[in-house]
């Protein structure tokens, strides 16, 4: 095939294999614009390519069926953890060779995808609820990564720090965003904090807000972690009172722009977005 030709094709590819791996229906794939390549090419390069194409990670997740379960949400996936793991598989160098800590991980997928695609030296999983943190721990463990058994073991194993490393170190600890302290946040070392579809009342946008003031008090190389929050815009309300304590806080805001590539398949009509805070 060409250069040229090759080129053109790039993009074609790239398509087929994340739908591919995504496990999503190929009926959105632009068999025309293939069919077309196909035509012009004096070769079967390109049909070679898209055959071997397919490469890369799985992600097994227990969850639970239902909405509610044992007193939390939790316990299933929602759309804006498969939104935030989207935007950061198109964004790996923002995670790469770094420490995340990541606020309500639930079920653990935009971690899991985090972990597998964006090569972070350590990640931390964490959540408040019991439930959530055995079905955490048990996803992990699921996904062929090791957990460390504390923040001090975290902290070992220079040889993990080195861009040869193969799995980044993996803890899931329990944090209370209303009684967490700055220390025990401080001791994480987080060089970027996330958090998705944790905007769902008032009362936790609040908790939420505390939280991240005590994370900006969290200075690492003199520097405060970068902090990204996913939600699904279901109450405007609930999504105005976030900016607006984000505000008293003294915590400035910008929305991300939205990323080109969908890869989970979440409802079409879902509203979301991306906001990045300055802590």
């Amino acid at each position: 095939m060409a250069p040229e030709d090759s080129a053109e094709a790039a993009p074609l590819l790239r398509s087929f294999e994340r739908r591919f791996l995504a496990a999503r229906a190929l009926s959105s794939f632009p068999w025309q614009s293939l069919e077309e390549k196909l035509r012009d090419s004096s070769g079967s390069e390109l049909l070679l390519d898209i055959l071997q194409k397919p490469s890369g990670d799985s992600i097994t997740l227990c969850e639970s069926t239902a909405i509610i379960s044992h007193g939390t949400t939790g316990l299933v996936t929602w759309n804006a953890a498969l939104y935030l793991a989207e935007w950061a598989m198109e964004n790996p160098a923002g995670f790469a060779h770094r420490t995340v800590l990541e606020l309500g991980s639930g079920a653990g997928l935009t971690g899991l995808a985090i972990c597998k695609m964006c090569r972070p030296r350590a990640y931390v999983f964490s959540d408040c609820h019991s439930h959530v943190l055995e079905q955490l721990q048990g996803n992990v463990l699921l996904n062929g990564l090791s957990l460390e058994p504390n923040v001090a073991a975290l902290a070992q194993h220079p040889e993990h720090d080195t861009a040869d490393a193969e799995s980044p170190r993996v803890m899931v600890a329990r944090v209370d965003w209303d009684v967490v302290t700055v220390p025990q946040l401080a001791a994480f070392q987080p060089d970027i904090v996330i958090a998705a579809d944790v905007l769902y009342c008032p009362e936790t946008v609040l908790s939420l807000v505390g939280v991240l003031q005590k994370l900006s008090a969290c200075q690492k190389d003199q520097r405060v972690p970068d902090a990204y929050v996913a939600f699904t815009i279901r109450n405007p309300e609930t999504c105005q009172l976030f900016t607006t304590e984000l505000g008293r806080a003294g915590i400035p805001w910008e929305e991300v722009p939205r990323h080109d590539q969908k890869l989970f398949p979440y409802e079409e009509h879902s509203e979301m977005a991306i906001l990045k805070l300055m802590l």
